[in-house]
């Protein structure tokens, strides 16, 4: 199983080699790359070019007696070449800014589509909430690194090698000088930049362990207000802050030192250079224009070369991103479909069978969740599981519906092993129920469509009335275009169940798995409820977690579980009688229903 994105111990990026990803991501774009490459081009040169246009008006238009047509003549060409800068830099803008909203737009796609396959099993030793966290702070990294930090790097690496160039045609002696300063500065940038790279790091993680915990009071504060731990909760979200802050102010002084260190190096050393040139235009050997050209050009590249001190640091912050993300897109499914998966036979018959199946989730290896489980429940069968928490009866479901794959034992479902046929298709021959009606942030109808996305309006109402839902659905502001909220918190518990269950229903799939759909449910919405259950059940294999005595009595079977073993099996009749598990479990849970 893959690690968590947000450990520390996760390998970080050595070198910029992470960052290929997002080179794979743009090459995809190629006139876009080369539109934005040309208008990086063009504004490189051109803010080279200003030089040379100081030291022809120096030398041509500043002399006595020169011609004020030939003044205009080297200021028109400077006043071109701003032109030019400036169209090039607004071009630059949107080509490279497009390009960088493009690439992140694909790499959130793809990651999302590759976490959408991933079995639960990653998201139990992963945490979603941390893995949000970094679809959105590592992406907005890669679009600051590629909107901004790229075209500057590039764009200031031209800057560097063409105004270095310059600058040996304009003076060899003096620029031979300070390409050695250069030489000296380049290990000291590759020293910080190893501990800018590990702090930058250590910076995301924190970061990150704040918006997971944001998200996590946020979604819990009716409990946070309910045990009034508001001013805990706001300590602890204090103490996560400063830890951010700490790593963020170490990052900071290392990134300023290193500016400190390579600027004050780079502008020391022309400054003494151009102390040089000042004496070789005394005696004549160089002009006013040359040193004048000289001193700006030098100026450039010493900017373009401090600049490259600061960008490298975010390339490196970029690259840490970017491997975050790698990690979640190349993480293989441990679910997944076989090479040559078994066609599963048709028309479904709607068996399911486990055979002396064993399994420990992979978080709790050390104890047995179910351990030599064996059941076989036939086509059109209702078999109830019962037992204490934590017997293994949720398991079971997960297992049958293979978010899971047991280290012992098969699965068949119409006689074929799970771990031959493709899960989408096993899934497909299965409609859940769970103990709350999760619903999305969306409208009425999409939330009922979930079990079958192209269900006619006809076929969405007529399941909803089965449901008993129709009531409320029509009372809706909206009808079924009515957005429900979070979570569907416009509706209340009963509601949100019922419409889980007409979502089974347009599901219409011969295996429904029933996990205590009625447990948290007052009386009244218990009753809508289950009558909306029986409709469901009705021609299926069902298999049902139960608490409520009322859908144990109606199974055909009941499987009584304890410490993820069968212990007793029979009807309700039969298992009342035998004065075991079951009998203790029905005079505590059941005693009110039985005396009314």
């Amino acid at each position: 199983m893959a690690r968590s994105p947000q450990h520390a111990d996760v390998a970080p990026a050595d070198n910029l080699g992470p960052l290929a990803m997002i080179f794979r991501a743009a090459a995809r774009y190629p006139r876009l790359m080369a539109l934005a490459l040309l208008a990086l081009t063009v504004t490189a040169a051109a803010t080279l070019a200003i030089p040379s246009g100081f030291k022809l008006i120096i030398d041509r238009g500043f002399t006595q007696g020169s011609d004020p047509a030939e003044i205009g003549r080297w200021f028109r060409y400077l006043l071109l070449i701003v032109v030019v800068l400036a169209i090039g830099t607004g071009s630059r803008y949107y080509f490279v800014s497009l390009l960088g909203e493009r690439v992140v737009a694909d790499i959130r796609l793809a990651v999302q589509r590759n976490l959408l396959h991933l079995s639960p099993g990653f998201f139990e030793e992963n945490s979603p909430k941390e893995i949000s966290s970094r679809m959105t702070a590592d992406t907005a990294q890669i679009e600051h690194v590629v909107g901004t930090t790229i075209s500057v790097a590039l764009r200031n690496a031209i800057m560097v090698v063409g105004g270095t160039g310059y600058l040996l045609y304009l003076a060899p002696l003096l620029t031979a000088y300070l390409v050695g300063v250069v030489v000296i500065v380049i290990p000291l940038m590759a020293l910080f930049g190893r501990r800018v790279r590990n702090v930058s790091r250590e910076s995301q993680d924190r970061v990150a362990d704040v918006g997971a915990m944001v998200s996590e009071v946020l979604g819990a504060m009716k409990i946070v207000q309910g045990f009034n731990q508001e001013e805990r909760e706001q300590r602890r979200f204090a103490d996560a802050v400063e830890r951010t802050f700490a790593t963020a102010r170490k990052r900071i002084v290392l990134r300023a030192s290193m500016t400190v260190v390579v600027i004050a190096f780079i502008f020391g050393s022309i400054t003494l250079l151009m102390w040089r040139g000042a004496i070789q235009v005394a005696e004549g050997t160089l002009s006013g224009g040359t040193i004048a050209a000289f001193v700006l050009t030098g100026v450039i590249v010493a900017g373009a070369f401090g600049a490259l001190t600061e960008v490298y640091g975010d390339l490196l912050r970029g690259a840490g991103a970017a491997s975050r993300l790698n990690e979640l897109l190349h993480t293989r499914p441990e679910i997944a479909p076989p090479a040559r998966p078994q066609a599963l036979p048709q028309p479904p018959r709607g068996s399911l069978s486990f055979d002396h199946v064993t399994f420990r989730y992979p978080t709790r290896p050390e104890i047995a969740a179910v351990s030599d489980f064996t059941l076989t429940v036939e086509p059109g069968e209702t078999v109830a599981i019962v037992g204490p928490s934590g017997a293994g009866k949720s398991t079971i479901f997960q297992l049958a519906e293979r978010f899971y794959d047991p280290q012992l034992g098969t699965i068949r479902i119409d006689g074929v092993p799970l771990t031959s046929a493709d899960p989408a298709e096993i899934r497909r021959r299965m409609a859940l129920v769970p103990q709350e009606g999760t619903l999305f942030a969306a409208s009425a109808r999409d939330n009922l469509r979930y079990g079958e996305w192209d269900a006619s309006e006809e076929a969405i109402w007529e399941a909803a009335r089965a449901a008993n839902a129709a009531e409320f659905l029509e009372a809706l502001p909206q009808g079924l275009d009515t957005f429900l909220g979070e979570g569907g918190a416009r509706l209340s518990g009963g509601q949100r169940q019922r419409v889980a269950i007409a979502r089974a229903l347009l599901r219409d799939a011969p295996i429904l798995l029933l996990d205590e759909a009625t447990s948290a449910l007052d009386a009244e919405s218990e009753r809508l409820v289950q009558e909306a259950l029986e409709r469901l059940m009705k021609d299926r294999t069902t298999l049902v977690i139960a608490h409520r005595l009322a859908t144990v009595r109606a199974a055909d079977r009941i499987v009584v579980m304890d410490g993820g073993r069968v212990v007793e099996e029979g009807t309700h009749a039969q298992l009342q009688a035998a004065g075991g598990l079951y009998a203790r479990l029905a005079s505590l849970q059941f005693q009110d229903v039985e005396a009314a």
